[in-house]
């Protein structure tokens, strides 16, 4: 599983003009699902995610976590993030995982994400074509893969 963590000043998803998440501080969550992809893998991620200590603090030091900066959330479904691109120009998707497969984990890393920070979060619609808009605040841009547990 892999997330792109976006810390924003403000974020929103659109679906077919109708605006279906809007959040101003916190943070905003684009997530991979691959077959290979577990429960261990969510609740090792919402676990980081919730922690992860990315928004300033008094002194303007990275030293919060979006629950202690009173920030919001948004997590979006995004396939693309296993795309190889080794061969060719064309990327391949054959690592994302099909919907049967995706969709129960996206929720369940909703479900989980929402427990970890006692958040509400909001989300855009899996499978969807969405108008994402964001204000990358510092900019903080961070990709995190399971699989790959630096």
């Amino acid at each position: 599983m892999r997330v792109v963590i976006q810390r924003v000043s403000e974020a929103s998803v659109t679906i077919e003009g109708r605006k279906t998440a809007d959040i101003q501080k916190g943070l905003l969550i684009l997530v991979g699902i691959e077959d290979a992809d577990t429960n261990e893998d969510i609740n090792w991620l919402c676990a980081k995610i919730a922690k992860l200590r990315i928004f300033g603090d008094d002194n303007g030091v990275m030293n919060l976590s979006v629950t202690e900066a009173d920030g919001d959330i948004i997590v979006v479904s995004q396939f693309t993030l296993h795309a190889a691109t080794k061969k060719g120009n064309r990327p391949s998707y054959i690592k994302a995982a099909k919907p049967d497969v995706a969709i129960p984990l996206y929720e369940t890393f909703v479900k989980t994400l929402q427990q970890e920070t006692g958040k509400i979060i909001q989300t855009g619609e899996f499978g969807a074509d969405m108008k994402v808009a964001l204000v990358n605040d510092g900019p903080v841009t961070i990709l995190i893969d399971s699989k790959n547990k630096e």
